[in-house]
């Protein structure tokens, strides 16, 4: 088929990666695949793997943005000869859902996240003609919140590469870029730097002279970039001069993230990071700003798996928790079991095999649809 996917942006995030994950894959299959956005830093990988990306302004709700948007896509659909649209955000689902009402193509969308539900955006709000969604209880979201029926709702993973993840990985080069310590005792932490994501990374920057003085040479790698990135970086470099040393390493955005997940001794993180730790065998504590899971073992599969490692629903993270647990890892003595444990995990649950073939299943019964 002729797929093309379309999202506000292709920066870097969970839902971009999956984005990207999904488009090489559906190549690889044998379609041909377009990725329609705003652009960002994953655009370049997707033209490396044979992908055409399609500039639209998709970032925001300005009324002239959605109407160039619209034209944009709408030639596309023609000119590419589109069999199928699978829409992944609110801004994009409503901007396609205007063109499906005129044009009628098989029409997809996915929810990656729960949003603020209101009366005038839940009538922003297309769900398309079936909808994946990457977690149960998001499923269960889609049905209360917005009456989505239960038989077109598709539930899926993140998909991860367990080749690009993998304890394996090289990562002396960004060891190199920012003089880190070969013997050094690290934590890793990933997530965006955006204030509504930020939680635990706050919390980290905390707790951090506390860890540093019960955890012998030890150093926090944070990962990622946002609009609250400078006001931490301000606040690490003020811990790092107090302290005389680089206790706090905050590297920015990045797109070699499988080197940072596997270059640490044990990592805090949620969602996609979080998996993709785990596919590096990196003892992993799951917190971010929805929720707190804690040391990741056999115990806390199935509140991973019900909220897709987000934590929605669970006790919220507290500086205390959190140090608790980090302490706790750093001393146990086979902390390679827990990331052997993580591996399997992402192995049995997360591939990308599984997440493609549930696209793929939405995307048959799509097709049906039409045909009938």
């Amino acid at each position: 088929m002729n797929i093309l996917l379309v999202t506000m942006g292709m920066d870097i995030g969970g839902a971009e990666t999956h984005i990207l994950e999904l488009a090489k894959e559906l190549k690889k299959r044998g379609n041909v695949v377009y990725v329609a956005s705003n652009g960002g830093k994953y655009v370049e990988e997707l033209n490396e793997s044979g992908i055409e990306h399609i500039w639209a302004p998709l970032h925001n709700k300005h009324p002239l943005n959605m109407l160039k948007s619209s034209k944009i896509l709408k030639q596309t659909i023609l000119d590419k000869k589109i069999d199928l649209v699978h829409s992944h955000s609110r801004i994009s689902s409503f901007v396609c859902g205007k063109l499906f009402n005129k044009m009628n193509f098989p029409f997809v969308t996915s929810a990656h996240w729960t949003f603020k539900v209101t009366p005038l955006l839940r009538k922003m709000t297309n769900w398309g003609e079936n909808v994946v969604a990457v977690s149960e209880d998001i499923k269960e979201y889609l049905i209360k919140n917005y009456g989505v029926d239960e038989s077109s709702i598709f539930v899926t993973v993140n998909g991860i590469d367990t080749e690009k993840f993998s304890k394996n990985i090289d990562f002396s080069d960004i060891e190199k870029e920012f003089d880190l310590r070969k013997d050094s005792r690290r934590i890793v932490y990933i997530s965006r730097m955006d204030e509504s994501r930020a939680l635990v990374a706050r919390q980290l920057i905390n707790i951090s002279k506390e860890l540093d003085e019960k955890i012998e040479n030890l150093e926090i790698v944070i990962v990622g970039g946002g609009d609250v990135f400078d006001e931490l970086n301000q606040k690490c470099d003020d811990i790092n001069k107090e302290l005389g040393k680089k206790l706090i390493i905050m590297t920015g955005a990045r797109t070699d993230i499988n080197k940072f997940a596997a270059c640490g001794e044990i990592f805090i993180g949620v969602s996609r990071s979080a998996l993709e730790a785990m596919a590096c065998e990196m003892p992993v504590i799951v917190a971010g700003n929805e929720g707190y899971i804690g040391i990741f073992d056999e115990s806390k599969l199935d509140s991973g798996i019900e909220t897709n490692f987000c934590c929605r629903g669970l006790e919220m993270p507290t500086e205390e928790t959190l140090k608790k647990d980090i302490l706790e890892l750093m001393q146990k003595q086979n902390k390679e079991n827990y990331g052997k444990y993580g591996r399997e995990t992402v192995q049995n649950y997360y591939s990308i095999k599984k997440m493609v073939d549930d696209c793929e299943r939405a995307y048959d019964k799509t097709l049906k649809e039409h045909e009938k």
